[in-house]
């Protein structure tokens, strides 16, 4: 059987729909097994066009499995400063998607601040800091993660740390505001690097050919400051659930048929 460690693994769908119903199904059956167990689950949530893909095909069929939700903490790895009625903003995909359609208590739906919460991003991303802070300790003022769900961009960007700014250089701090994001929405609060690679499983989900080549970079280890996508490590397990179009440059040594 493959020992996965910290070791970065790649797992292979045909097509990006087949992709979202494989990483649906493989969150679903891991959180009812942690919540019949009795553990608490910290899920770190992605925005763009596949992560909300995951999340619509769990929400799809999320009834067939037997999950207490009281038992499911939902965060983002990062979002948009806008409005929440705003059609750019993670949360509002991610409520229409998934956490709107289960029995989630709210007070376990942790969101970023919205424009109409705070007047700054510098705001959001404080709040947001104080409340990861309330799960946490004071060596890591932040929720022991299960899962961080990433997207990986085009440029290998994460979440909205992209590829040499100072975001991804920042390890004091557990949420930064970011400024004139080089693809817009250009005003955004991210989870840091230390963060992100805190959590027990990186799982960083990557469809089409137009990723293929930041994908590559990632798995032949890339500096992290110029491909942000390279430094996302789980403190267990770094999978990349990837379909067809995005495996060109994978080495088939990474390839983990077993998963």
């Amino acid at each position: 059987m493959t020992q996965f460690g910290t070791t970065k693994r790649v797992v292979i769908s045909s097509d990006a729909e087949a992709l979202a119903d494989a990483v649906a199904g493989r969150l679903l059956s891991r959180l009812a097994r942690r919540s019949a167990e009795g553990k608490r689950s910290h899920v770190a949530l992605a925005g763009g066009a596949i992560g909300t893909a995951v999340l619509r095909a769990a929400g799809a069929v999320s009834s067939g499995y037997d999950i207490d939700w009281s038992h499911v903490h939902f965060w983002w790895s990062d979002e948009v400063f806008a409005s929440r009625t705003d059609d750019e903003r993670h949360e509002r995909a991610a409520r229409a998607a998934l956490i709107d359609r289960i029995d989630v208590p709210a007070r376990n739906v942790h969101t970023i601040a919205a424009v109409e919460d705070v007047a700054e991003v510098d705001a959001a991303a404080a709040a947001y800091a104080a409340e990861l802070a309330r799960f946490g300790d004071a060596i890591h003022p932040w929720p022991n993660f299960y899962v961080c769900f990433l997207g990986v961009g085009s440029d290998g960007h994460i979440a909205s740390l992209f590829p040499d700014r100072a975001e991804i250089q920042i390890t004091d701090r557990s949420v930064v505001p970011v400024r004139d994001a080089p693809t817009p929405p250009t005003a955004r609060i991210t989870l840091t690097r230390p963060v992100i690679n805190s959590a027990q499983c990186v799982w960083l989900v990557v469809s089409g050919t137009d990723k293929a080549a930041a994908l590559g970079l990632a798995l032949a280890g890339a500096s992290y400051e110029t491909v942000p996508a390279a430094g996302a490590k789980g403190r267990r397990r770094t999978l990349f659930f990837i379909d067809e179009a995005a495996a060109g440059g994978v080495p088939p040594e990474l390839i983990d048929p077993e998963f």
